[in-house]
């Protein structure tokens, strides 16, 4: 019903009265004019269409995980790195700040993930937790792996574990009623502001608040 909204009504040609005024306006060729705003957001169509998904289970099948280390952290959207995972912005995130914490190793299922890439998943979402709770103060958040993707995992190829933050009064009509995801701020700009609140230090479990 929302899909391929705009935030402002779309410009339609204007028909002036005779006396100047150009009274309301009205919707002029094809379509029915109606009382709903349209959030136009054409990036998601590399989402629908499957873009920059592997083509096979391999590394070398293009996945965007494994590429995306070579890159600067800017143009690839990474938060930071350990030295068995990193985490990232999801490019197509549920609410803003949603991160993901991938290993570097690309392996699909979570029991093949080695001592060390156990540990750095679980240190790499508790520092997650902390940034975005100093960056925007988030109330809560869902965690979790979509394991294969019958279990809904966009990438399956290449395990990443989801942190999303929550606020008090965030399920609003746009998600549950329209499937829209509404997002105020540019993905660069959240991810300059987790950066910065990126603790350095390990938190501990009583003080990671």
């Amino acid at each position: 019903m929302l899909a391929g909204m705009s935030s402002e009504p779309e410009q339609q040609p204007v028909r002036e009265r005779e006396d100047g005024d150009p009274g309301p306006r009205r919707q002029e060729g094809v379509g029915v004019p109606d009382d709903f705003q349209r959030l136009w957001t054409p990036h998601r169509m590399a989402y629908i269409r499957g873009e920059g998904k592997p083509t096979g289970p391999r590394a070398e099948d293009g996945c965007p995980f494994c590429g995306l280390p070579d890159r600067p952290d800017e143009e690839a959207l990474i938060v930071a790195r350990g030295e068995a995972v990193y985490a990232v912005l999801n490019l197509y995130p549920y609410t803003g700040g949603h991160l993901l914490v991938v290993p570097y190793r690309h392996v699909a299922d979570y029991t093949d993930l080695t001592a060390p890439e156990t540990l750095g998943v679980a240190d790499f979402t508790k520092r997650a937790m902390t940034a975005i709770r100093a960056a925007a103060g988030a109330h809560g958040f869902n965690i979790g792996l979509n394991q294969g993707a019958v279990a809904g995992a966009g990438i399956a190829a290449h395990l990443h574990q989801h942190v999303v933050p929550r606020w008090g009064g965030d399920a609003n009509f746009m998600p549950v009623v329209g499937h829209t995801r509404v997002l105020p701020q540019l993905l660069a700009e959240t991810r300059e502001l987790l950066a910065e609140s990126w603790p350095t230090a390990a938190p501990s479990a009583a003080g990671d608040r």
